[in-house]
């Protein structure tokens, strides 16, 4: 294929089939000890200093676009003698197979927690479904189809066992005796609008319509998994996702793809606790933990009122004082203390506090008489509810922030050693016991098994680690102007020694940094962070010694990180180190090694440098100018509904090293996966049509730090889930090839897109428990699926 990327060729390996992009790589060679000729691979340097010479012509990018969508559309290339399959999507792209297994470290043989699943010729057919009047939850949605299963599954359903996703998908094993059919069924449901003692229910009427969609057919599924048919059948998958999840669905709180529940594993000791759910405790408790409060006799704060305000909204209770169980959806809370608010009675004729109702009707005196009161029922007529008499119903999601201890707890829960996690993963499958209880999978055809091995794996004998004892730096940066600020009341006084000692390592592993500060090293109140950086700042400018690098002890209180480098790093242009107080007191020698490799990064120098890219030995990398990009888009955190998407891009400024890296961030619309700003054209009153965008402004950065033309771009893209491969892939990749030609017409060098996926849940476990690190962990490795063609690479 040229590196245009037309592909015309065949991919290697087993046969496939399908609309293709393939890409036959040469087999890996080594790159020569000496470096090739720079003449070679140079381009010449136009007299203007400009890197690239801007293209007299348009028409090569505007080819681009279709280009890239030929590609997607190409016709399927026959490589098998299998019986013809339907034409595939047009968006299926054949990616690559992988071109080798790995051939040095030491065999591992691992267990993994994949399950084999055996499937049955079922008929499958799936059904559209309509309910009426309209249902967001996915809650009542299956209440209302479990009940439509429960009364017409002998009548009208011909006995089947549907499967539903709680949207708008039933599967069934076989046909229903209909094409098109619309069923009534009354759900009988809690009625939580009013603050009533009684228990309140009410009776719902519900139409469902149930129309025949499509047939999934399994066969493809085994095409695919046999790799004579290239698109997966993700209809077909669909299905038998649902089917697993059916029995689940119902005994489990389910968020997103996930499953929650106290029996598949412990609670652990946040306010709110690992994976961010409410704990059933009390309001009071839950304010107490939630507010550091170690006394609820006091009225709250106005601070600490917003955020119990905030973290309560939407939050469903039980009331703990009646006899019935009754739950109520919490719409706010008041402003006043709950002793200073009165209601008016059902009778109209009278007021009454609302802390002489509870004593006289329930005869309970409220401890915490100056907390405010849970707000349920309506704006127009509240009903107040003591916080101490209100218990948080379990199984809730807390979808806001966490704070930085809770996300310390969080962690330290959740992380298990491998031997653990194993015997978890095993209690699971024998909880929800697919093969023996579960009649719906039966039904399917379904039957899962539990490998006790696996396949055999390669694994780089070394423990993934080094340190830098006895060690220099490659290049060490260079510090003129320094000082210190301390933030930290209980080691006010340790600011001296401790730059003294850091400076001293610093310079001894290879930095060039003067002793002295360039301006004096102050301490400072935590609540003065703004006007005591903004004052350094000033100082230093006004010296004319621009400060390089601000050594800051961080306040002893946790939460002031990240202001102080919102206002270093983009307010002030400062470039700090920050180092907690409590570590840094301890002027251990690891601790200061680690600081001064931080700083080194940071004002220009290079810590390390693979000795195979000195050595031009990296195959793909090191035989011709390679730029490599890493590129991601970090969404707002749930809850957030307006921020922007922040898409960030990192670029490698030195060849062959590869060490150095320039990064560059674009906010963009929200939640947006594609990255908007990789290339973009705006009209300019002045200048006219400008060209810009993030992979173009990297590209000049290259230039300019290495005097030569990137030959390869390698761009590792992360964030991208499987069913939008195609959708980036046509988007990202023709802004890039843009961006290329933008700078010099004809410009195409060769382009590699890698999408990395890290948010998989494959645990490997090791079965040799000599091959484990101190922690029982599997040796670091880059571990390889025998037989498996790589599904996330695509060369143009």
């Amino acid at each position: 294929s040229s590196s245009r990327g037309g592909g015309g060729g065949r991919a290697r390996g087993r046969g496939s089939s399908g609309s293709t992009v393939t890409y036959n790589p040469p087999p890996p060679q080594m790159a020569p000890a000496q470096p090739p000729p720079q003449m070679a691979v140079a381009p010449p340097v136009p007299l203007s200093g400009v890197p690239f010479s801007h293209p007299s012509s348009s028409s090569g990018v505007g080819s681009l676009s279709r280009e890239v969508s030929e590609k997607l559309t190409m016709e399927p290339v026959a490589v098998t003698t299998a019986p013809p399959l339907p034409p595939s999507s047009s968006k299926a792209i054949m990616f690559p197979p992988r071109p080798g297994f790995g051939t040095v470290g030491t065999k591992c043989l691992v267990r993994a927690n994949h399950f084999l699943v055996d499937v049955a010729d079922a008929d499958l057919h799936h059904y559209d479904v309509t309910i009426t009047p309209k249902v967001t939850g996915k809650k009542v949605n299956r209440a209302i189809m479990k009940q439509l299963i429960d009364v017409y599954k002998e009548s009208h359903l011909g006995r089947w066992c549907p499967v539903y996703d709680g949207r708008k998908s039933l599967y069934t094993a076989g046909p229903l005796p209909f094409e098109s059919k619309e069923l009534v069924i009354k759900l009988t449901e809690e009625d939580c609008s009013d603050g009533s003692s009684r228990p309140a229910w009410k009776e719902r009427q519900f139409k469902v319509a149930i129309k025949l969609a499509s047939k999934p057919d399994l066969h493809y599924l085994r095409e695919f998994l046999s790799r004579r048919h290239f698109e997966c059948p993700q209809e077909a998958i669909q299905v038998l996702n649902v089917v697993l999840r059916a029995k689940p669905s119902q005994i489990y709180t389910e968020v997103g793809r996930s499953f929650f529940h106290t029996s598949l594993g412990p609670r652990g000791d946040l306010d709110v606790s690992a994976r961010s759910f409410y704990e059933p405790i009390l309001v009071s408790e839950f304010v107490a933990n939630h507010c550091r409060l170690s006394n609820l006799s006091k009225p709250l704060s106005v601070q600490d009122h917003i955020k119990v305000k905030r973290a309560l909204r939407g939050v469903r209770v039980k009331l703990i004082y009646m006899i019935y169980a009754k739950t109520c959806k919490i719409i706010g809370v008041s402003r006043d203390p709950i002793s200073q608010l009165t209601f008016t009675l059902d009778d109209k004729r009278a007021n009454v506090s609302v802390v002489k109702y509870f004593r006289e009707k329930y005869n309970v005196v409220l401890k915490y008489p100056s907390l405010p009161a849970l707000q349920s029922g309506s704006q127009a007529r509240p009903v107040y509810l003591p916080m101490e008499l209100c218990s948080i119903v379990e199984g809730q999601r807390y979808t806001k922030k966490l704070n930085e201890q809770q996300v310390r707890s969080l962690l330290r829960a959740t992380c298990q050693r491998p031997n653990v996690r194993e015997g978890n993963v095993t209690k699971m499958v024998q909880v929800n016991n697919f093969e023996v209880e579960e009649p719906i999978t039966k039904e399917f055809g379904m039957h899962l098994k539990y490998h006790d091995t696996g396949r055999d794996k390669i694994v780089n004998p070394s423990c993934g680690q080094w340190n830098m004892i006895n060690k220099k730096m490659v290049n060490g940066g260079k510090v003129d102007f320094w000082t210190c600020v301390n933030f930290s009341s209980g080691y006010w006084n340790m600011s001296e020694d401790f730059c003294a000692e850091l400076v001293k390592m610093c310079n001894s592993k290879g930095m060039v940094f003067r002793r002295t500060p360039s301006i004096a090293m102050r301490s400072a109140r935590s609540d003065r962070i703004d006007q005591t950086l903004v004052d350094v700042y000033k100082e230093s400018a006004g010296l004319n010694k621009p400060l390089q690098l601000l050594i800051i002890i961080l306040p002893d209180q946790t939460g002031s990180y990240g202001k102080i480098k919102r206002i270093c790093e983009t307010e002030l242009g400062i470039v700090s180190q920050c180092c907690k107080p409590v570590q840094a007191s301890k002027f251990s020698n690891q601790y200061f090694e680690n600081v001064a490799l931080k700083i080194n990064a940071k004002v220009g120098g290079r810590n390390t440098v693979l000795n195979d890219a000195i050595l031009r030995r990296i195959p793909l990398v090191t035989d011709v100018p390679t730029i490599i990009f890493g590129a991601d888009v970090t969404h707002p955190p749930p809850g957030e509904d307006s921020s922007s998407s922040i898409a960030a891009i990192v670029a490698s400024m030195d060849w062959p090293e590869v060490t150095k890296y320039h990064g560059i961030v674009s906010a963009q619309t929200h939640r947006v996966e594609i990255i908007q700003d990789l290339y973009k054209q705006t009209k300019d009153p002045q200048k006219g049509l400008v060209e810009g965008g993030m992979v173009r402004e990297l590209l000049l950065a290259f230039f300019k730090s290495t005097r030569q033309k990137p030959s390869r771009i390698i761009l590792y893209r992360a964030g991208v889930s499987e069913g939008q491969f195609s959708q980036v892939l046509l988007y990202e990749m023709d802004a890039i090839r843009k961006a290329c030609c933008s700078l010099q017409e004809g410009y195409m060098p060769r382009v590699t897109f890698v999408v990395v996926q890290k948010r998989h849940h494959t645990r490997l476990f090791p079965t040799d428990r000599n091959k484990t690190d101190r922690s029982g962990n599997i040796l670091p490795v880059m571990l390889e699926s025998r037989g498996q063609a790589s599904p996330h690479v695509t060369t143009f």
